[in-house]
């Protein structure tokens, strides 16, 4: 396949893809989505003014721009979009996908006049800044690296609309949960030791592992003691060694792990404590709604579960990275709002249309091999084929045409003419 052909077939794809994504927006609104789809994927760069660049208009620049920023603020975008792609993604979460939240930040520290500015933790830079926050839930399953872009918001703990950190989680479970049902586990670091999570999650009968820090009441034995306690008298009869890369370097630990069996105050559900020696002076614990017993298997295997939430945390740097998100400039707060699920529509394009239907896998090997002739294959694969789309559409730029599949059409699709 040359390179002009698989532009033109991947421009194609998109545009039927974002038509899925548009169902129930006007018009004007699904060609802009698919505008911005294809933009953001071919200047991978969330700036409204680089994204213009990539639709090649017969009009001033400054025109493109004005028109992508109006309809950016459409009220009804977010809501519609973010809906649309969870229809299209249920299919991709199984019983067992671990469904990771992960919490993070779009620092704008120079920032003046963008609006309901708050205060938040810079990640990267570890100290405090003027930003947003950002919710990511992202799907993937332990022995695989194939990621699930599910959820993704910008909120502000200045805007008026804002209620709770616990809310904005709550409301991201009960979006995904809507589409897949009970399956999956949803897995979160200490940021979710929380008892306005804890109950609401298992009255949801939803599955869980979260990190705790060490000072919450748990009842073991029918008496109250804070977790560590109960921790620090855990038998942890089982021991695996594990290598970590950090900071470029290869580090071994030695992990010992056991568990034990216990209950949230106020709540009958029997729960499981999950204890992990080996990471510092004090054991990592865990609390889980999965029943555990006392075999190494059963042990290590909701042991790596943990393990593989730390992969998640390079997807985030993919976005923030990738398509320069921490680089927006939009001012307007409902616009940046509706740019956060259009970056997870471009993620879901490239991680599961393209990665993983059978029927693009050529096209999507022939993106990872034009992103290696130019930039060498990194060793997250995404970034590959994010830089490969980059490539193609730059030597062979084009405008997408967003098609919205009628019901004859899906109909002929599932069922091609002569197969019964």
């Amino acid at each position: 396949m040359n390179s002009s052909k698989a532009s033109r077939n991947l421009r194609n794809r998109i545009g039927r893809f974002s038509g899925d994504l548009c169902k129930g927006l006007c018009k004007a609104a699904t060609r802009f989505v698919g505008e911005m789809v294809y933009g953001i994927q071919a200047s991978e760069s969330v700036l409204l003014t680089e994204v213009g660049r990539t639709l090649n208009e017969d009009i001033p620049l400054h025109k493109t721009h004005w028109r992508l920023s109006r309809n950016l603020q459409r009220p009804e975008l977010e809501k519609t979009i973010q809906n649309n792609l969870l229809a299209m993604a249920a299919g991709h979460v199984g019983e067992d996908t671990l469904l990771v939240i992960d919490p993070s930040d779009v620092s704008k520290k120079y920032a003046k006049k963008m609006e309901f500015l708050a205060t938040v933790r810079d990640g990267s830079e570890h100290d405090l800044a003027r930003g947003y926050w950002t919710l990511h839930v992202i799907g993937t399953d332990l022995d695989s690296s194939r990621i699930i872009p599910l959820f993704q918001r910008l909120y502000s703990a200045e805007a008026p609309a804002f209620v709770s950190e616990n809310e904005e989680i709550l409301g991201a479970v009960d979006a995904v949960m809507a589409h897949v049902g009970q399956r999956g586990l949803w897995v979160m670091d200490r940021g979710g030791d929380r008892i306005n999570l804890f109950g609401p999650l298992l009255d949801r009968k939803a599955r869980f592992l979260f990190r705790l820090v060490g000072n919450r009441d748990l009842i073991y034995n029918g008496q109250k003691h804070l977790a560590s306690e109960v921790a620090q008298g855990c038998g942890c009869h089982h021991a695996k060694p594990i290598v970590r890369i950090e900071e470029g370097k290869e580090r071994t630990y030695i992990l010992r792990f056991g568990f034990r069996r216990v209950q949230l105050p106020g709540r009958s559900e029997t729960l499981y404590l999950l204890v992990i020696h080996g990471f510092g002076a004090e054991p990592l614990m865990l609390l889980t709604t999965e029943p555990l017993k006392a075999s190494f298997k059963c042990l290590w295997r909701m042991v790596r579960t943990y393990l593989k939430r730390w992969s998640i945390e390079e997807t985030i740097r993919y976005v923030k990275t990738c398509y320069d998100l921490e680089n927006v400039r939009v001012l307007n707060y409902q616009g940046l709002q509706n740019l956060l699920p259009l970056v997870l529509a471009v993620m879901f394009f490239a991680a599961c249309i393209l990665d993983h239907d059978t029927r693009l896998r050529v096209m999507a090997a022939y993106v990872e091999e034009a992103a290696k002739r130019i930039f060498g294959i990194p060793d997250f694969k995404y970034y590959a084929l994010a830089d490969g789309l980059r490539g193609l559409f730059a030597r062979h730029p084009g405008r997408p045409v967003t098609r919205c599949a009628t019901p004859e059409q899906v109909q002929m699709s599932l069922f091609p003419a002569g197969e019964t």
